[in-house]
């Protein structure tokens, strides 16, 4: 590079060049480290799902390595819709807020209908094009961009700090009628992830401390009520009543917790070798791709590897942050927050009832469990967040 400096060399190059290279350019604005942890995440995905499936002929149909595939399809997908959801940005995922609010609840009432689908004796799916959809996990997307525009709208409207009473309640509400309809499935732990959802996005938005504490009271109220009530099916109680007593029926209901716990206890410091884990290999633990494929990663990995997986689940989570803390709008502040408040609980809850702290809730692990529904959210939000990023400030 010859005299001039810098700026000489830039307005020598052509201007395609500098729209991807120059200081501030898409490219360079981007937070590496949040695409990267999720990638990360998909690919020992990939390897934990194909470890856990592929000697299962039942599920495969004699192709081991047709879970592997599927995977690695519904990964590519997941990182397609981040580049959309990233070039979208939030003015333009604002403004289709609506229109993508009513669409996920329209989704969630045909799973009410005749349309829905039973997998796994639960109906909480519709079949599309030949591919099954989970309508709550896109729920989860839109109730943290619906309530995020509500809360920003009317504190910007009123030039408050904070939302006023009525903004809550109307958030509170929008978030409250797709919730209720996903626990009408039934999915009790998808409800769970949304009741966490909004008190996250109100703990962001600086809500009055009686609202968060109303909505905690509610809730136990509402779970009482629902125990009372009897409104779960038997399943779910025979589910928390092993939770809360591991030895009750451990050849039943209690058979799954208690041979993934068998199998990371197994594994070690380093386990016991990629695709060598007795349980695994065995096929003693039910669900392994799905709710139980950190088991794999415990028996397999050991505590490195499973040590690891839980690392780049909080790089995700400290980069989510970290774009919510530099945002100079409440709107892009509030999306982050929540969708943070949406990972670290699912993460957490999937490890717990692996780990037999938490009870079993079918709430996969984010990017990494096998499902195309949750990969293809977990991924709309990394693209969301760095739409965010994006917009934000140069100097910011």
């Amino acid at each position: 590079m010859t005299g001039g400096g810098p700026s000489a060399y830039w307005s020598t190059r052509p201007a395609g060049w500098r729209s991807r290279l120059a200081p501030g350019s898409t490219l360079r604005r981007l937070d590496w480290p949040l695409p990267a942890a999720a990638l990360a995440l998909s690919v020992l995905g990939a390897v934990l799902v194909y470890s856990a499936t592929r000697g299962r002929t039942q599920l495969t149909g004699g192709n081991p390595y047709a879970f592997l595939q599927r995977h690695v399809i519904n990964t590519v997908i997941g990182v397609a819709l981040a580049a959309v959801a990233a070039r979208l940005g939030p003015r333009r995922l604002r403004d289709l807020t609506p229109a993508l609010y009513g669409l996920t609840l329209l989704m969630v009432l045909l799973v009410l209908t005749p349309v829905g689908a039973t997998i796994n004796g639960s109906r909480r799916w519709i079949i599309v094009a030949g591919m099954s959809i989970q309508p709550a996990e896109f729920v989860k997307v839109t109730i943290v961009l619906a309530m995020a525009v509500l809360l920003a709208t009317k504190v910007d409207a009123g030039d408050r700090q904070r939302p006023d009473a009525r903004g809550v309640v109307e958030a509170l509400a929008v978030a409250g009628v797709p919730a209720l309809l996903v626990l009408l499935t039934p999915d009790l732990g998808q409800f769970m992830g949304i009741g966490v959802i909004v008190l996250g996005v109100l703990l962001a938005s600086g809500a009055s401390a009686r609202w968060v504490a109303a909505l905690l009271a509610a809730g136990a109220l509402g779970a009482l009520a629902v125990w009372q009530l009897h409104l779960l099916d038997q399943y779910q109680v025979n589910r928390f009543a092993a939770f809360a007593d591991p030895a009750l029926d451990p050849s039943g209901v209690g058979y799954n917790t208690g041979q993934a716990r068998i199998a990371i206890g197994a594994g070690g410091l380093l386990g016991q070798g990629l695709f060598h884990g007795a349980q695994t290999t065995g096929q003693f633990v039910p669900e392994q791709q799905t709710d139980f494929v950190f088991s794999v990663a415990g028996e397999e990995l050991g505590f490195v590897g499973a040590g690891a997986l839980i690392v780049l689940l909080g790089v995700v989570l400290w980069r989510a942050l970290r774009i919510a803390r530099a945002c100079p709008d409440l709107y892009g502040t509030l999306v982050a927050a929540g969708i943070v408040a949406w990972l670290a609980f699912q993460a957490f809850e999937n490890i717990g009832m692996n780990l037999g702290i938490m009870p079993v809730t079918g709430l996969p692990l984010p990017f990494v469990s096998y499902g195309g529904s949750s990969m293809f959210a977990g991924w709309i939000a990394v693209g969301v967040l760095e739409g965010i990023r994006l917009r934000r400030p140069l100097s910011a």
